[in-house]
């Protein structure tokens, strides 16, 4: 597949622009339909809100809220009046505002704090909040706030409002893109070389959004989820890409033509990239085993991107390898390939330096690498679910001096009602309604009861609570489990009343109580999946178990520092994040399942070249040695481009994206410089040859695949007719395997020794000769002796392998 794309470059590049192009359009004609679905199956909070549902069928439109307060006086003084009524008949202009409840009437009354000097208006749109545009927000908070001043302060508060507080469009990806660029290009040193990582993961994530967009109208998608495909997308993309084209390169600078070189790199990471790209959809796609239908719909929208990316990475990526050739190098690797012809494979620098001082030190390394990562899990004890609103917004906006101004006004469980929804089928059930109320305003906890009057008829009753403390306070939960665990069912005992607790902080609340029960089973579910797949993959029980508790210890360090920022509030403002508050209650389950993935990523690049040495040497000192000394470079470089491109989700202007990319960018650094590149290889070392131990009947049982196949040898290298003179070929066993280490010596006919070089590890060798003619070679390996023969060399390669066992010695 990789030679046809590296051939038919133009086709395959023409059909990934039409696929592009026709996607982008059809999903800008047709719009999104997202929809934030909680649907909580047998909460009480689910059935609270299928009673008002079924009661109030009409009731639609985005209300959005206009306060304002005075520091003397009253907002019923007649000039602050006169100014915010002409105010908010300015604000019944701005598009799509279909009503306004204004303090100033009688029945807006309960709209003015108590103390007179706080009042709000509710702006009602004549459409969604996801119908409206960013322009009428902006309008409308221009038009509320031009009356502030003068010792009036004017501010707006809603969802909707976010939208103008929203930094532009695709900012935060085009950061993340720019600075990926400039890592890719002093990694790279070659401008075409930074292009191909980039260019790929963004065919992948473009698509992948505009499927998203596409998908929304036959399934529900919640509204964070092309924002968090994308920042998935991009990370996986660009190091997907990375991988790829650093195996090119190095294929390129040993030796072989661009097309093979392409190809190989395709056959060996290409194989590791649609292995690790799997995993992270499996993982993604463990989502459906907690039964929720707002994480179904973000499971398959990144699932989709991710495998969109895979895609682009085997074969958009081989085209772009085919019209670039040797360019993909930089002018200086260019002319020091043509002036020292190919590199030697050893690798060398500050990588090998390092991993030669993992193999000294492996156990005060380790040591050292567990006592850093508990440290940073320790706050993850404190950790607390729940559900950001607009008090956790930045300070300087708007939404957040609204929330703040309400708060201080009518109370701080005034931002976040909770509303008692009953049914009330006859004169009995409404008693014991009135007896409900009275013992709901005797609760503690309980600020305000204001009980919604009925029309005549009415089956559904709902009766508005106001608790003392604000909506994330963990006394408000506290409040919601007393009401249901004791208030309501005294009071509906021996009635046909029939009542539930609900309201949006009582839906987040079951929410999280109910990802958190469900929680175990997904992580045992991704943590046995990762097991199997390392086991039948590296086939050793060590390795798959590290791997198991590694991820472990990455995530509960990531959600250590996640609390520690956004639940703490440690830097939370410098960050740009807002005020402390509880973790998203879905962040776990979506953040276990990117890190499950994106760990597996550097997992496989990692031990598949120690595995890899394993099988040559069964040397395990030098496999993981060298397994190190080769991947570290790559792995830390891939690990700072996801970390730019999760880090630039700080400037999104949404709290939720803020956790996702600081929890990721710390996930991703503690995974790759702390757990891949010091304690994993310390502890390999310090495990032996028990890295690589598999029962034997449990070897039979096992499928065999391998994930990053060994490169050729040397000897499997094609070589030019322009070559002059070469022998080259395979030195085996009587069995078959290949004799790595085997000495071959050319003897002219007199005798007379002309060269001498040494089998890879794959058994290959390459040995050129002076002239055509007829020589000698012999074969000579310690354990197995030695073995001669004629050769008549032509002007140009000639193909030699040989068979070496005891018997010919």
């Amino acid at each position: 597949m990789a030679r046809w794309c590296y051939r038919r470059k133009w086709v395959v590049i023409l059909l990934w622009l039409l696929a592009f192009v026709l996607l982008g359009a059809s999903s800008g004609a047709l719009g999104d339909k997202y929809a934030n679905v909680f649907d909580l199956k047998d909460t009480d909070s689910s059935k609270a809100l299928r009673l008002m549902e079924d009661a109030f069928p009409d009731a639609s439109g985005e209300q959005d809220t206009v306060v304002w307060r005075v520091d003397k006086g009253s907002v019923r003084d007649t000039a602050v009046q006169q100014k915010m009524t002409a105010t908010l008949k300015n604000v019944e202009k701005v598009a799509d505002v279909g009503e306004i409840a204004s303090p100033y009437t009688k029945a807006g009354a309960p709209q003015i704090s108590k103390d007179g000097r706080t009042a709000y208006a509710r702006v009602t749109f004549t459409k969604m909040g996801n119908e409206l545009e960013k322009e009428q927000m902006q309008d409308l908070v221009d038009t509320a706030r031009a009356a502030a001043g003068d010792g009036l302060k004017v501010e707006v508060g809603g969802n909707a409002v976010q939208l103008a507080e929203e930094p532009p469009q695709h900012l935060s990806e085009m950061v993340g893109i720019a600075a990926a660029a400039i890592v890719l290009f002093l990694a790279f040193g070659s401008l075409f070389g930074m292009l191909l990582p980039i260019v790929t993961a963004i065919f992948g994530v473009g698509m992948g959004v505009s499927s998203i967009v596409l998908l929304s109208h036959a399934m529900d998608v919640a509204d964070v989820s092309p924002l968090l495909a994308s920042l998935v997308g991009l990370g996986v993309g660009i190091d997907y890409a990375l991988f790829i084209v650093t195996r090119h390169r190095k294929g390129i600078l040993r030796g072989r033509t661009p097309e093979d070189s392409a190809v190989q790199a395709v056959n060996t990471s290409g194989r590791a990239v649609l292995f690790a790209g799997g995993t992270v959809c499996i993982a993604l796609l463990g989502m459906f085993a907690m039964d929720l239908t707002f994480l179904n719909g973000v499971a398959i929208a990144a699932a989709l991107t991710v495998v969109l990316t895979v895609a682009a990475s085997v074969t958009l990526l081989p085209a772009m390898l085919g019209v670039l050739g040797v360019r993909v190098l930089s002018r200086r690797q260019r002319r020091k390939l043509a002036a020292n012809g190919p590199e030697s494979e050893e690798a060398t620098g500050a990588a090998a330096r390092w991993s030669t001082f993992v193999q000294r030190h492996p156990r005060v390394l380790a040591a050292a690498a567990v006592v850093v990562m508990l440290a940073l899990a320790v706050p993850t004890l404190s950790l607390r679910l729940g559900s950001s609103d607009q008090g956790n917004n930045p300070s300087s906006t708007t939404t957040r001096k609204a929330y703040d101004l309400l708060g201080s006004g009518f109370g701080p469980g005034f931002n976040g009602p909770l509303q008692v929804v009953a049914e009330v089928p006859n004169a009995d059930a409404r008693a014991a309604l009135d007896k409900l109320v009275t013992e709901v305003t005797k609760t503690e906890g309980v600020a305000q009861v204001v009980p919604v009057p009925l029309p005549p008829g009415a089956k559904t009753a709902i009766v508005n609570v106001v608790p003392t403390t604000d909506p994330q306070s963990e006394k408000t939960s506290k409040l919601v489990d007393r009401l249901r665990d004791d208030v309501i069912p005294a009071a509906q005992k021996g009635t046909s009343l029939q009542a539930h607790v609900g309201g949006q902080t009582a839906i987040f609340k079951d929410f999280a109580t109910t990802l958190m029960g469900k929680l175990p089973l997904f992580i045992g579910i991704i943590v046995a999946l990762g097991f199997v797949l390392l086991l039948i993959a590296f086939r050793s029980l060590l390795v798959p178990l590290t791997a198991a508790a590694m991820n472990l210890i990455a995530a509960a360090a990531s959600f250590g520092v996640l609390v520690a920022i956004f639940q703490w509030g440690w830097g939370a403002e410098l960050l740009g994040a807002g005020r402390e508050g509880p973790i998203e209650a879905f962040l776990p389950v979506i953040m276990l399942s990117l890190l499950f993935g994106l760990s597996m990523d550097y997992q496989v690049f990692l031990v598949s070249r120690m595995h890899e040495e394993w099988v040559h040497t069964r040397d395990n000192v030098r496999a993981v040695r060298v397994g190190l000394a080769e991947t570290t470079r790559v792995i830390n470089c891939a690990a700072v481009i996801m970390i730019c491109v999760f880090g630039a989700f700080l400037l999104s202007g949404q709290r939720v994206m803020a956790m996702f990319g600081v929890g990721l960018a710390g996930a991703v650094a503690l995974d790759a410089f702390i757990l891949r590149t010091v304690l994993v290889p310390s502890l390999m070392h310090m495990f032996g040859k028990s890295n690589w131990w598999l029962p034997t009947w449990l070897d039979k049982r096992l499928p065999h695949f391998a994930v990053e196949p060994a490169e050729d040898s040397a000897a499997d290298v094609p070589l030019p007719a322009s070559a002059g003179p070469v022998i080259s070929g395979t030195v085996r066993d009587s069995e078959g395997a290949p004799v790595a280490g085997a000495a071959l010596t050319l003897v002219s006919s007199g005798g007379r020794q002309l060269g001498k070089v040494v089998a890879d590890k794959a058994g290959g060798y390459v040995l050129p000769a002076p002239a055509p003619g007829s020589y000698v070679l012999v074969a000579t390996s310690p354990s197995l002796g030695a073995k001669s023969t004629n050769v008549s060399v032509a002007d140009g390669p000639t193909r030699l392998d040989l068979d070496l066992d005891l018997e010919s010695v």
